[in-house]
């Protein structure tokens, strides 16, 4: 049982830390916010060791659960677009299979009772569902299909067996399928090529880029994450794990974001 004195200390910080995320609001009012956030949730098994739980892959559980308090936390300041990247193409053939299979089993309970259940953001997938287990596929799929019809205004993307080099690629292979169905000539494509032919095939066809991208755990690089989309993306660093990303780190990543003047390449 702790004493009274860690108790009472426990409690002061609590306070003072809802007082320091009441002030923060407060410093966001009427300032610029992001349209659509994207967030690397990096940090996951360093967290776990940190902690000392049996398995450093607990840490991808973990982190699942936390990715419904921050879409909470966007939700509740208004931000309608959410993009997370859970697994990419790399960490599928890269990875130990046992951790690669437990990770599967986080994303597909994380879509099946936490996205599909009641639907309070109409879920995409970015990335290439034939890489993935037949399970993992299915069960975002069928989140997919469930939260379709929500009328929430809120969108949020699984970047799932995704890759920033691979989706360009698969953009340009479409186009080239496109135009020879077309009856169209390579010359003619590359006369006519534009920025928005390319959008219209990339997994995030549809929607707005990211404004702001977030990473945890201390890295500073995108690592194969939205690079076509990110091309006047603010960034923002955090040094928590991804599991100890607190509201108040989030909101210190928008009150950076409210302070930068963008220039989008002027």
């Amino acid at each position: 049982m702790s004493s009274p004195p860690a108790l009472s200390l426990r409690l002061v910080r609590r306070f003072g830390y809802r007082l320091y995320a009441r002030r923060l609001r407060r410093q966001l009012t009427g300032r610029p916010l992001p349209r659509h956030v994207g967030i690397v949730m990096d940090g996951n098994r360093r967290w776990a060791r940190q902690r000392g739980l049996a398995s450093p892959s607990l840490g991808h559980r973990y982190g699942a659960e936390h990715a419904v308090d921050v879409l909470g936390w966007c939700q509740q300041i208004g931000i309608s677009h959410v993009t997370v990247f859970m697994c990419s193409t790399e960490n599928l053939t890269r990875r130990d299979p046992a951790e690669v299979a437990f990770l599967m089993q986080v994303i597909e309970q994380f879509a099946a009772d936490r996205l599909s259940r009641i639907p309070t953001w109409q879920v995409h997938v970015a990335g290439d569902l034939d890489v993935l287990p037949d399970e993992t596929a299915r069960a975002l799929k069928q989140t997919v299909e469930a939260s379709r019809e929500s009328a929430s205004g809120r969108h949020l993307t699984l970047a799932v067996g995704y890759g920033g080099r691979q989706e360009v690629v698969e953009a340009f292979r479409a186009l080239l399928y496109e135009q020879a169905g077309a009856g169209g000539t390579l010359a003619g494509l590359a006369d006519q090529l534009t920025a928005d032919d390319v959008d219209r095939h990339l997994y995030t066809a549809g929607q707005p880029d990211p404004d702001l991208v977030i990473r945890t755990s201390g890295e500073q690089r995108l690592s194969n994450f939205l690079l076509w989309q990110s091309a006047y993306s603010e960034l923002y660093f955090c040094e928590a794990y991804w599991p100890a990303f607190r509201e108040i780190d989030f909101l210190r990543a928008l009150r950076s974001f409210a302070a930068r003047q963008r220039r989008y390449g002027h």
